[in-house]
């Protein structure tokens, strides 16, 4: 099977958050399959490539055509740069102060359509567009082509004026809303497969109160939404292996962990002490719950943990975290960024890492996390519930602690229960063997993909 993949990130080459990691991780895993993937992404930097070819394409509406660079890069192969009149930024989405740029919608409607004229050329068996950055390609195309859409965020629509729905060819109807355009909803009614990114993500946007104003279209679907929760990469997260680690260990060694642990503790100013450390790795946004986090510092005494947060994000996050560490150095470290060797750290040398997400479409750190031996604590969202199993609820199954509400209070109920589990040796490492003895990797999810893939071209040949 021949598929077009079109993305707005891919990693290693473009990377703001898990878009990147999850369309990097299910192509190669497709391509491991023996499917063809063609991975489409704007050209943001000019970038160059090996091998490269170049295709004018025509895209209506456009004065100066697009133009589709096709070449190789290191560690990933084969690639599609489309170029498309104002999609070169230093940020796909971001000025320097962390606004977004106000074209954007803009840029992906004209990415969009270059990749529908692109498609024309190649004549894929399939385009597998995600998020609301590709979802207006079915818009552009007459129909014949199947077409899967991955939801990663429902809360980004990449709604814009009415403008674009004049360029639209393929039932613009669809893509009205509210008086404006909305890509990401015409693209779910046109699609002939939807996946969302995990089987409980699937449930929570078909509610009023989490559909974020698509539930009624979702709904719409019945059995074209499917859930399917994403893997991870574990030929980068795998603590056997890890080159960014003070000490490699597997499942039948994990007490070399505690080199790690000890590493890490010492690395951040701390002595060793009969506390765990709680490790964060994330974006300081509203969604990722961090502030519940800080909270838990500054009123949870009885719960005895450390915290070491790294991320970078909102301003206002971030300096809560810098008061709460000035105000508790024994108790929080904070680095301010991302940085990829820090990030393998603290997975390898906490104890446990903490998702209190506010909602969570699928989350990998939780499953990066097991796969070290780290013992995940989450609020009970989305892709956390289907990956992490209440150790108190399962004591035969459990690999983690789910908090029962998504508020401070259970926030810190799951960490009370956490670190008493901790304290039990025998107890502890019986969860981290369960987390680590799991299978988090890319195989599974990517053969449910084909299989939709499969179900979406039988669905268009009818």
């Amino acid at each position: 099977m021949r598929v077009l993949f079109a993305t707005a990130e891919f990693s290693p080459l473009v990377s703001v958050g898990g878009l990147a990691e999850a369309s990097a991780g299910l192509v190669h895993a497709l391509r491991d399959a023996g499917l063809e993937v063609e991975v489409v992404l704007p050209d943001y930097r000019a970038w160059d490539l090996e091998d490269e070819s170049v295709l004018p394409l025509n895209v209506p509406g456009w004065a100066s055509p697009a133009v589709a660079r096709s070449g190789r890069v290191e560690g990933i192969g084969r690639v599609t740069l489309i170029d498309v009149p104002g999609i070169e930024r230093p940020d796909p989405y971001v000025d320097d102060s962390g606004s977004g740029w106000p074209d954007n919608p803009d840029r992906f409607f004209a990415f969009s359509a270059a990749v529908a004229a692109l498609a024309t050329v190649r004549d894929p068996d399939l385009v597998h567009c995600n998020d609301w950055h590709t979802a207006a390609v079915p818009g552009f195309l007459d129909g014949s082509t199947p077409i899967v859409l991955t939801i990663h965020t429902l809360g980004y629509q990449g709604w814009t004026s009415g403008g674009w729905l004049n360029r639209i060819t393929n039932r613009p109807d669809l893509f009205g809303w509210h008086g404006g355009t909305n890509p990401l909803a015409g693209g779910i009614q046109l699609a002939d497969a939807v996946v969302a990114v995990s089987p409980t993500y699937a449930r929570e946007i078909l509610r009023p109160d989490t559909g974020s104003g698509l539930d009624g279209v979702l709904r719409d679907l019945g059995d074209r939404l499917v859930g399917i929760r994403n893997g991870i990469d574990t030929s980068i997260w795998n603590p056997a292996e890890d080159p960014l680690i003070p000490q490699t260990y597997t499942v039948d060694r994990i007490e070399d962990k505690d080199v790690c642990r000890i590493e890490l503790i010492e690395s951040v100013g701390w002595s060793d002490a009969d506390v765990p450390t709680v490790g964060i790795v994330s974006r300081l946004v509203e969604q990722k719950g961090i502030d519940m986090a800080l909270d838990t510092i500054m009123y949870a005494d009885h719960v005895p943990f450390r915290l070491v947060l790294v991320g970078s994000g909102e301003h206002w996050i971030a300096e809560r975290a810098r008061s709460v560490r000035v105000n508790h150095p024994d108790r929080l470290w904070f680095f301010d960024g991302y940085d990829i060797p820090l990030a393998h750290r603290v997975f390898a040398g906490s104890d446990m890492v903490l998702m209190p997400s506010r909602f969570e479409p699928c989350g990998l750190a939780q499953m990066q996390a097991m796969g070290y031996g780290t013992i995940p604590v989450v609020t009970s969202v989305g892709g956390l519930v289907d990956t992490v199993v209440d150790a108190d609820r399962d004591s035969k199954g459990g690999t983690g602690f789910v908090s029962a509400t998504v508020d401070t209070a259970g926030v810190v109920d799951a960490l009370h229960r956490a670190t008493r589990a901790w304290k039990n040796l025998r107890r502890r490492r019986a969860i981290q063997v369960r987390g680590m003895s799991a299978d988090w990797s890319w195989r599974r999810p990517a053969q449910q993909y084909i299989d939709v893939y499969e179900e979406a071209t039988g669905r268009k040949s009818q």
